[in-house]
């Protein structure tokens, strides 16, 4: 089929480039015009495992331009994978979402399906389908359905091509048969449902994984004060299949693209409409607080940070991304260069955004782990990257100035510092060899 994805970023370009290996003919459009000479010679101008390859195997498949017009005018299907950031009120910013649909509406000649599969408040879709026909030109039939998507960073290809489930929200049997032509070669459960409801379920789902990240955070931090395990208590917990062992990992909360912003998009919601939902907006508060969990930490070693060489290790929200949205290290670093820390950094594919994100001549940024730690005072995790998981922790001992490591993904066994002289502090877990300064 001939389809249009508008948007390149995570959402938009793993769409494109993942229906296009399906035998699809892709138009991918963004308005950065660099961008798009970047994508024309193969090359992925975000990092995502396994995206990069795919993107090279079907470029015979793919176009990439800046010309709406040429995308829109012929198009049987038109994604729309544009950002939708959180306002300042919490609320979604949609003018990204409505300039897409302008653009549709004064090009497209034919007979199509707009697809938003961007994340939207409830009702969006109903108000893109009346703007879309109150500024059409041309005498053709638009149909606007509701494709939400479930990818995660760092496993956004495998996640689009062998998903958990397809959603289609739609109220046109037309539409839904388009749909299920276009996804006819994936291989998973496709479900059909009215637009509000699939606009609902993404918020319902990632919302739902917020609060259990939450909720497992806040018996991790209680386990330290009553001296249990919370590896040991999401073990135990994890054997009931009503719970399940996924997104019980204790650590310094979500980040990201998703989960954040979707929190307060349907809290915002709620109370837009007098609503208001407690365990969500708890969620956020917890969230917020368990960013700064490693910080409260070290102040057991130091009343201050004032001259002290700190090592942070990893800056992006997870591995697998150099996507630095809502991560931790954004909180934390700007607080320890405050307090008149020496910050060095390492990061595997993190450090070129986070120059931007925190530009600052203080920070120094490292090749190695090792060069991150040596001479370090104290040692901040804060992603937990294959390379600080497989870490030979006595180099910790060997390097640093004084060896205390604060994880706050809890990277490492307990039992790898024991007998050593390193203070390894983690959540949810108890301190070895714990000295106070």
């Amino acid at each position: 089929m001939r389809i249009t994805v508008a948007g390149t970023g995570y959402v938009g370009l793993v769409t494109g480039v993942c229906l296009a290996s399906k035998g699809h003919q892709v138009i991918c459009l963004d308005v950065d015009e660099e961008k798009v000479k970047t994508m024309q010679q193969g090359i992925s101008p975000i990092y995502e495992p396994g995206l990069s390859e795919l993107m090279q195997e079907s470029m015979e498949n793919l176009t990439f331009t800046t010309d709406y017009a040429g995308a829109y005018k012929n198009a049987e299907v038109i994604f729309i994978g544009v950002g939708t950031p959180e306002k300042s009120d919490g609320s979604a910013n949609l003018s990204f979402v409505y300039q897409v649909a302008k653009q549709i509406a004064r090009t497209a000649e034919n007979n199509c399906v707009v697809v938003v599969k961007s994340t939207v408040p409830i009702g969006t879709n109903d108000k893109i389908e009346q703007y879309i026909h109150d500024k059409q030109v041309h005498d053709c039939k638009i149909y606007v359905a509701s494709n939400p998507e479930f990818l995660a960073q760092g496993t956004a290809v495998r996640d689009t091509l062998h998903a958990s489930r397809i959603v289609i929200g739609t109220d046109e049997k037309y539409a839904a048969d388009i749909l299920m032509q276009v996804y006819e070669k994936f291989d998973a459960p496709k479900i059909t449902v009215g637009r509000r409801s699939a606009e609902m379920i993404k918020y319902a789902s990632n919302d739902f994984l917020a609060l259990k990240i939450s909720y497992v955070n806040e018996i991790a931090n209680l386990c330290e004060t009553v001296g249990a395990n919370v590896e040991e208590v999401t073990l135990g917990m994890g054997f009931d299949k009503r719970i399940g062992d996924y997104f019980l990992n204790a650590g310094i909360g979500y980040g990201g693209s998703c989960f954040p912003k979707d929190t307060k998009a349907l809290s915002w919601l709620a109370s837009f409409n007098d609503k208001e939902i407690r365990t969500v907006k708890a969620a956020i508060e917890v969230n917020d607080s368990q960013k700064l969990k490693l910080i409260k930490k070290a102040r057991k070693y130091y009343d201050d940070f004032l001259f002290l060489n700190i090592a942070v290790l990893g800056c992006t929200f997870k591995p697998g991304t150099d996507d630095l949205r809502e991560a931790p290290s954004l909180v934390n670093v700007p607080l320890l260069l405050e307090d008149g820390a020496r910050v060095r950094i390492w990061d595997p594919v993190g450090t070129e955004n986070f120059k931007k994100q925190v530009p600052n001549e203080k920070i120094q940024y490292c090749g190695s782990i090792e060069e991150a730690i040596t001479d370090a005072d104290i040692c901040f995790i804060f992603t937990e990257w294959k390379d600080v998981c497989d870490f030979d922790v006595t180099k910790y001992q060997k390097l640093m100035k004084r060896p205390i490591v604060l994880d706050g993904r809890n990277c490492y066994a307990l039992d790898q510092f024991e007998g050593t002289g390193i203070t390894y502090g983690s959540i949810g877990r108890k301190t070895i060899n714990d000295t106070e300064e």
